[in-house]
């Protein structure tokens, strides 16, 4: 054998030998360890889910209400005007929730506020999962106490089905916000779903979570 032809078959096998290497770097980058759940995910699992069984009788841990999902709205109508200003507050929205928020359109056209059918009126997220229970233990915790003045959170904004809304008037609460870069103070409206059959129970639930409820 020539040198030439050796020298080919030593690439060859080179080739051949590294091929079977890269999806095994692969999967070493996607095989991540798994996140750990949220402080707010593992207080419910050990300590409201106890207290709530106890407090309402139930006999069964799937009778415990939960919660569902947390939307948060924030309605914009000086859009009408300048359309610039939904991409500043999806922007403020998507650092608060920490996912990217979705436009919300207008249903049908009212002649007397200039309004058109499917024009830009707001922006809204809907968070489930382990960003539902990180954004609520952030709400209870770090946001609404640095609302000026603070007494607590009313008892009568649920809607009868056991879900809570709660209106928040401006954006500088959240500490995701850079206070330089705000140009207009824009409120918002935050609702929590529960899977609870009653106002009870998602004010027990809530309440357990740490929500501050006005004495």
């Amino acid at each position: 054998m020539s040198k030439k032809e050796d020298k080919k078959s030593k690439k060859a096998k080179g080739a051949q030998e590294a091929v079977p290497d890269e999806p095994a770097t692969k999967a070493k980058k996607q095989k991540s360890g798994p996140s750990e759940p949220s402080r707010m995910k593992v207080h419910y699992s050990k300590d409201v889910v106890p207290a709530l069984m106890k407090h309402f009788s139930y006999r069964n841990v799937m009778a415990v209400p939960k919660l569902e999902k947390i939307v948060i709205n924030m309605g914009l109508g000086e859009a009408i005007a300048n359309a610039k200003i939904i991409d500043v507050a999806a922007d403020e929205l998507g650092r608060i929730s920490g996912q990217r928020p979705v436009v919300t359109r207008a249903k049908k056209s009212i002649a007397n506020f200039k309004l058109r059918q499917n024009m830009a009126i707001g922006a809204a997220v809907t968070l489930r999962g382990e960003k539902m229970f990180e954004f609520l233990d952030r709400l209870v915790s770090v946001v609404l106490p640095r609302v000026r003045d603070f007494r607590g959170v009313s008892t009568k904004s649920f809607d009868g089905r056991g879900n809570y809304t709660l209106g928040l008037r401006d954006q500088l609460i959240f500490p995701e916000i850079p206070y330089e870069k705000v140009d207009k103070i824009r409120g918002m409206n935050v609702t929590i779903v529960t899977t609870a059959r009653t106002d009870d129970e998602a004010r027990e639930l809530l309440k357990q979570m740490g929500m501050p409820f006005r004495q």
